[in-house]
């Protein structure tokens, strides 16, 4: 019958050769490393030695200078290698602590949008900060100490050997033990490492769902829920870790345990043997340094493997990032496009999120260039669904995206975004200055521009009665701002930008009357260079729409003018009559 120890070797091939290959760029220090701590175990081996013979020349009363200084040379020697070895170990096991995270960080901004949507952030962030670092100690500082302890321990056996046999008989099958023991609890500890990590990352997520909504948590008083949600994350990993933490004591105690025993057999029998005169004293305390030694590479391959299983575990993480799939085709640099507004068709669209029925069932219309196109219907319809698809955050099921007639599959994300703005409803800003998150994505603006978009939004009173103007900091998420202040900021990012198309999703939702009015303006102004669809609930803001599109059930059950949809679509009526009056 398999066990699940049994089962582990050949799922460990593959996560083994993955942490190989991130050794690999750094094999020619790594070798270094190894042989620095090849070194430092062959001048402690040698100590023995020298102390045996040092004990001989005591019996026979001859000269003990050349293997004093012989003596102290070696321990010059091992101090020396000791402190090189280290500083390369661990000035190497930074750089590949960086480059594992370096290649995490570009893959995890880069993920689709798709994969974002069914995984916790704080689990993602968590593969940056605690994964790597064992990860790191691995690939690093774990294989430096199995090959080091493997050779090591071969070494002082084979001299053990040429000390004396019958001792060396009576030490190995004490040491077999312990390599039982080791084979038994290592695996576990790569299960337990796994499943701590696993917690860890979902005490980020716990806290990033509440610290992200800490106004909705306070408002609701969510604050001991939130704490039962993440403290149950963080007893999860403290027993993980506990667990854990039984098995290293196990082994360590284990390990002390096997030294001593064998330190015991060896006086025994070796007395014995001394008392008989078939071993000398010599060769006998010669024999327990030997013994003594014996404890560092036994240690460093307790530690190699222990270190090993862990980055294992934590690379089978890390490898989930990997296998999510991301957006190759973003970093490619575009210039500012040129040309006349483009004509933006959708044709006999369909989509749908995984695990819900479909959102978009053969939808079809066509945004006139440089033209104002209100989309309005029940929440729900497939408004935002649309924008989304419009710029790539997913992949379509069926139909097409036209700009000009050409599908905007044949444009790369990186060239079809810089294309586009996109104005959010919840209008996110990134922590940082008003600056800062003007320029995000017009970073050659001039101030000439910043100060006309400004003043198109009515951003400009506010931003000069700021102590520190366009350099005054908004905090997280720019909750230092209203929601009305960061919808204009997020506009005039967008105008900034000097898209071709601009896609607005309920921009005026947190906007007062007089803003709104001056809004309106701004988009109509914004069509004469660019092609606008905006998503809207305020009456005032689709009447002066050149086209509205009416959503219902993923369809579009009309369009046309307001007037026209007026008079002769009901469902319209009953919008303008409930949603969109009362928004207005």
């Amino acid at each position: 019958m398999n066990t699940p120890d049994a089962e582990q070797p050949p799922a460990e091939r593959p996560a083994l050769r993955a942490l190989l290959s991130y050794a690999r760029p750094h094999r020619g220090v790594l070798s270094v490393v190894l042989l620095l701590t090849l070194l430092g175990s062959a001048a402690g081996l040698a100590q023995p030695m020298v102390i045996q013979s040092v004990l001989t020349k005591l019996m026979t009363g001859s000269s003990l200078r050349d293997d004093i200084l012989l003596l102290v040379g070696l321990l010059v020697l091992s101090v020396g290698l000791m402190w090189s070895q280290a500083w390369l170990s661990e000035r190497t096991a930074e750089r590949v602590v960086l480059q594992v995270r370096r290649g995490l960080i570009s893959r995890l901004i880069r993920l689709r949008t798709s994969e974002l949507d069914r995984t916790e952030p704080g689990g993602l962030t968590t593969r940056v900060t605690s994964d790597s670092t064992l990860v790191q100690h691995a690939a690093t500082g774990g294989l430096i100490q199995l090959v080091d302890g493997s050779i090591h321990l071969l070494a002082t056996i084979v001299l053990m050997g040429i000390t004396s046999l019958p001792l060396l008989g009576i030490t190995s099958g004490v040491l077999l033990v312990l390599g039982v023991a080791m084979g038994v609890v290592m695996p576990r500890i790569r299960r337990v490492t796994t499943e701590a990590q696993r917690s860890v990352g979902d005490i980020g997520a716990a806290l990033d769902r509440s610290l992200g909504a800490a106004r909705t948590v306070k408002a609701n008083g969510g604050e001991a829920k939130e704490t039962e949600r993440a403290t149950a994350a963080a007893e999860s990993a403290y027993r993980a870790g506990l667990t854990g933490a039984r098995y290293h004591a196990m082994i360590a105690v284990l390990s002390g345990l096997i030294v001593q025993a064998s330190f015991l057999a060896v006086i025994g029998f070796g007395g014995a043997l001394v008392a008989t005169g078939t071993l000398d004293l010599a060769a006998l305390i010669g024999f327990l340094l030997y013994l003594f030694n014996l404890g560092g590479p036994v240690l460093s391959l307790v530690g190699g493997t222990t270190a090993l299983q862990q980055g294992l575990g934590a690379l089978a993480r890390i490898e989930e990032v990997r296998e999510m799939e991301a957006e190759d085709d973003v970093d490619e640099q575009h210039a500012a496009p040129v040309g006349p507004p483009p004509r933006v068709t959708v044709e006999n669209l369909t989509f749908g999120y995984p695990g819900r029925t479909p959102t978009l069932v053969g939808t079809s219309f066509t945004a006139p260039a440089g033209e104002v196109t209100a989309i309005v219907g029940p929440s729900g319809s497939g408004k935002t669904t649309v924008f989304s698809l419009i710029q790539r955050f997913y992949d379509l099921d069926g139909g097409s995206i036209l700009l000009d007639g050409t599908d905007i599959r044949s444009f790369t994300r990186a060239e079809l975004r810089r294309r586009i703005a996109y104005v959010e409803q919840d209008s996110p800003m990134l922590a940082g200055t008003i600056r800062e998150n003007l320029l995000y994505s017009a970073p050659d603006a001039s101030e000439n521009d910043i100060a006309d978009v400004l003043r198109k939004t009515l951003l400009d009173g506010f931003v000069a009665g700021l102590p520190d103007g366009l350099d005054t900091a908004i905090g997280s998420r720019g909750l230092a701002l209203s929601g009305g202040e960061r919808q204009r900021l997020a506009i005039a990012r967008a105008l900034l930008r000097r898209p071709q198309v601009l896609l607005l999703d309920e921009v005026t939702a947190h906007l007062d009357g007089l803003s709104e009015t001056a809004l309106r303006k701004t988009v109509e102004q914004a069509a004469e260079d660019c092609t606008v669809l905006l998503i809207a609930h305020r009456l005032s803001t689709v009447t002066s729409a050149d086209q509205l599109i009416l959503f219902e059930g993923g369809r579009v059950r009309d369009h046309g003018l307001h007037q026209d949809l007026l008079a002769r679509n009901d469902l319209y009526r009953d919008l303008t009559a409930t949603q969109l009056a009362a928004a207005h």
